[in-house]
């Protein structure tokens, strides 16, 4: 029983609060390190595409961007899963405070692509499955924020959402295989978890820099919302109490 008490320790919010102040600085700094160097591999060191000239570059944005807008939904999902199914108030604010990430990722993967989409395709947006259903995916985003923001009991909120989420999460694999269910405009898959990577040694380094440095920014924005949305929500609790009058009470667990 100690064991199972150990491993869900940080499930309570205020040691969560204090985990992720501990955590924040170095997720920052990760993502700043691994940004920089993404961006500098992939706009001054890799080599130029033969048949799309520098235009290609914004790969090493939009890629990562929509990698993690599926990644980031199926989080959120799984959280809220999480927490109507065992009435986990933590993971409820986990998977609130990870909707407006996805949604930011969500907005850039498109945005970069229309920039991407004119030079390619003569056009900046065409109703293609991958682009349509990933715009699906913002508006399902946005659909969990608006919903949980409407309802004003808590638990009724999470659970209304979290059912929205859950049947969303059909959306990821639509817009992951799209491009091998319908004749579509947008490119395969790149780069595969079953064959070898279609693109230079560098442009993966690049790529994977920048897939890193927004999984660290991801994380660190979440928990910095989730640490709001905990103050904000144990507002009763008499741990938040002692932060506004102890302050090394910020500094351990309660």
């Amino acid at each position: 029983m100690g064991d199972r008490i150990r491993r869900f320790t940080f499930a309570a919010p205020s040691r969560f609060y204090w985990l992720a102040a501990v955590l924040l600085p170095w997720l920052w700094a990760a993502a700043a390190l691994l940004g920089i160097a993404g961006l500098y591999v992939g706009f001054f060191v890799a080599p130029t595409d033969a048949q799309q000239g520098e235009a290609y570059r914004i790969i090493f944005i939009h890629v990562p961007a929509a990698w993690m807008s599926m990644v980031v939904y199926l989080a959120m999902a799984g959280w809220a899963a999480i927490g109507w199914i065992f009435n986990a108030r933590m993971a409820a604010m986990l998977a609130h405070a990870l909707a407006p990430t996805g949604a930011v990722f969500t907005f850039i993967a498109l945005w970069t692509g229309a920039f991407w989409g004119k030079p390619a395709w003569g056009t900046w947006w065409v109703w293609d499955a991958r682009l349509t259903s990933e715009l699906i995916l913002l508006f399902l985003y946005l659909g969990y924020t608006a919903l949980v923001e409407a309802i004003d009991d808590v638990q009724r909120a999470d659970k209304a959402g979290a059912l929205l989420a859950i049947i969303g999460a059909v959306n990821i694999p639509i817009i992951y295989f799209s491009v091998r269910w319908w004749n579509t405009l947008h490119q395969g898959a790149t780069v595969s978890m079953t064959a070898a990577p279609k693109m230079a040694s560098t442009m993966l380094t690049a790529m994977l820099l920048m897939t890193f440095a927004f999984w660290a920014y991801a994380v660190a924005v979440a928990f910095m919302r989730a640490r709001a949305i905990v103050l904000e929500r144990e507002s009763h609790a008499n741990w938040v109490r002692k932060l506004a009058t102890e302050p090394a009470a910020k500094e351990r667990p309660a």
